[in-house]
């Protein structure tokens, strides 16, 4: 009785999420296939892109979207092991991804060298930063892990600075600290709750080293879209690649592998992998590839904000002052960080 109780609580408690939502997802919808199949045109002039081309649409998109995930992966935990949905999810948004592809003419045929890249990109990207950031959250609330994976951005300024001779400004690393600054006030009362444990601090290196491989993933796809290789194409590829290696990194594991046919499961899952996965990281790899990842990055500092606006609608969630600080800084953040949009580098793709 137990059992059903709860399934018909979270079924009618999905439902709900997905009746206050649907006007919100059907704009998504009607913008899904032009960011997907507008990625992989040449960058125009800023006076010719579209809304949804431009840094600040793609920018707001997968903020949008990856702040919402945060619900939908909720009804992927219990039954089905994360390691093995997160198998189910990139092999559904691959296969979503290629078939755009083949439908929309983008080349799909590469040699080994892109290849490699393209799993490379997916090893780091959809393979090792999933798998660590599910295993932090054994150890650490969700707001720590939120908290950790906002230094991403100055991983990817770093980076770009190291790979890319992408010079640092100050309005760049202000708003980045100033950002993660607001991250931190966003979740102040669970960092004031943490004890620095041995469990506590096996959670910090894991959502670290997940943040730092997620920032590696981050440059090679920008190495990837600055030697011509359509998002679509090396996103679907590397998706796919990425999991393949979570498949067996399972199968050596002895992750068992079950599937869940529920509503809230099949549902939440069809959601990150269409919006989640295909329209966010396309987005987010074509903004990536117009501005940089070091500014791109700020994605993973806004993130948190949406999910806690959207949890303020659809979960009655009350805001502290410092959360409000938070809040504030996080934009002030954003406004100097995508202060002076950078060129758009002009690239041949096929």
């Amino acid at each position: 009785m137990d059992d059903t109780y709860d399934r018909r609580e979270w079924t009618e408690r999905f439902v709900e999420i997905g009746r206050k939502s649907r006007v919100a997802i059907q704009k998504v919808a009607r913008v899904a296939n032009a960011v997907v199949t507008s990625a992989a045109k040449p960058p125009a002039s800023n006076a010719k892109r579209g809304a949804m081309r431009s840094p600040l649409g793609l920018f707001v998109l997968s903020s949008v979207i990856w702040g919402s995930t945060w619900f939908a992966i909720r009804y992927q935990l219990g039954v089905v092991a994360p390691e093995v949905s997160v198998v189910y999810r990139f092999t559904l948004a691959a296969t979503l991804l290629l078939s755009f592809c083949a439908v929309g003419g983008v080349r799909l045929r590469y040699s080994v060298r892109e290849h490699l890249l393209m799993a490379a990109q997916g090893a780091f990207m959809f393979c090792g930063n999933y798998v660590l950031i599910y295993h932090s959250e054994r150890f650490l609330t969700s707001g720590l892990v939120a908290v950790v994976f906002s230094i991403i951005v100055i991983f990817n300024i770093v980076g770009m600075r190291l790979f890319f001779g992408q010079p640092i400004r100050f309005e760049m690393i202000t708003g980045a600290l100033v950002g993660v600054g607001g991250v931190v006030l966003l979740f102040w009362p669970e960092l004031a709750r943490f004890e620095g444990s041995a469990q506590g601090t096996t959670g910090l290196v894991l959502a670290t080293i997940s943040t730092f491989i997620a920032s590696i993933g981050n440059l090679i796809a920008a190495h990837n879209y600055r030697v011509g290789m359509p998002v679509q194409a090396s996103t679907g590829f590397g998706m796919l690649y990425g999991a393949l290696m979570v498949a067996v990194w399972a199968l050596v594991t002895g992750v068992p592998w079950t599937f869940s046919a529920t509503p809230p499961y099949l549902l939440s899952l069809a959601y990150l992998a269409l919006f989640g996965s295909v329209v966010a990281f396309v987005s987010y790899l074509t903004l990536a590839g117009d501005i940089g990842a070091d500014r791109a990055g700020y994605v993973g500092v806004v993130t948190p904000v949406v999910a806690l606006g959207l949890s303020t609608v659809l979960e009655g969630y009350r805001w502290s002052v410092p959360a409000v600080a938070g809040a504030i800084l996080c934009l002030l953040g954003n406004l100097l960080i995508l202060k002076k949009p950078a060129a758009p580098m002009h690239i041949q793709q096929d």
